[in-house]
């Protein structure tokens, strides 16, 4: 049975799939290369320890590697699924806020840019949101500054991947949750258009992180995707 691989948002880990692994009845690899600053040297990373062929799964900034992985790897990834992610490169307004972010993680305030500058965008209004929040800052805590430095120049200086979607002809799934403000839908129409094999699916009352907002839906659009 091919694996599915599973890639995480930016300053998130395994926990941010919120257990729905366990209802996908496949092999499950967790994997989010952490020590490069550009995505052309993460993929290269994730290829080295990755399976001969997987299904991949990313969401955010791993639905982003995962774009690149399949650049790199076509004959590789069997199947595709992106999350609440964008396949242009980065626009120069959201670039230019990087470098001072960095500087504030770099100085002993990750905590604050993760409070102030990333966790509001984050989410659905929701009785667990303050819990989902909570995880979220601690997944971050955990990386680290230097962790977080690395993945905001990856995501700086990403290139555009319409080409490269374009391109796949595998089953392939663009999943957002409705009310993503990061990552809003005519993001994943673009995905859905360059790849006309897959399927747009938006889950109800979820933003950025829908695994862990809306856990079932989410795992039921996968199982979908993989059946």
């Amino acid at each position: 049975m091919t694996p599915l691989v599973l890639i995480p948002g930016m300053m998130c880990d395994a926990r941010m799939w919120g257990g729905i692994d366990r209802d996908l009845a496949v092999p499950i690899v967790h994997h989010l290369p952490t020590e490069a600053d550009s995505m052309a040297a993460l993929a290269r990373q994730f290829l080295d320890k990755a399976p001969p062929r997987f299904a991949l799964a990313g969401l955010s900034m791993g639905g982003i590697l995962a774009m690149e992985i399949l650049r790199q790897a076509p004959d590789r990834v069997m199947r595709l699924a992106l999350l609440d992610t964008n396949v242009r490169a980065e626009v120069p307004e959201v670039q230019a806020r990087r470098g001072p972010q960095i500087d504030r993680a770099l100085a002993g305030h990750l905590g604050d840019v993760m409070r102030d500058d990333m966790k509001p965008n984050y989410l659905a209004s929701g009785p667990n949101s303050p819990a989902i929040l909570d995880l979220c800052m601690d997944m971050a805590l955990a990386l680290g500054p230097q962790v977080f430095a690395r993945q905001s120049r990856a995501l700086r200086d990403r290139p555009d991947q319409q080409a490269t979607l374009a391109g796949f002809t595998g089953s392939a799934l663009v999943l957002m949750g409705a009310e993503d403000r990061l990552c809003p839908l005519d993001r994943h129409q673009l995905m859905h258009e360059l790849m006309p094999q897959s399927r747009l699916h938006i889950i109800p009352g979820a933003a950025h992180l829908p695994p862990l907002e809306q856990p079932e839906a989410t795992a039921r659009a996968l199982r979908d995707w993989l059946a």
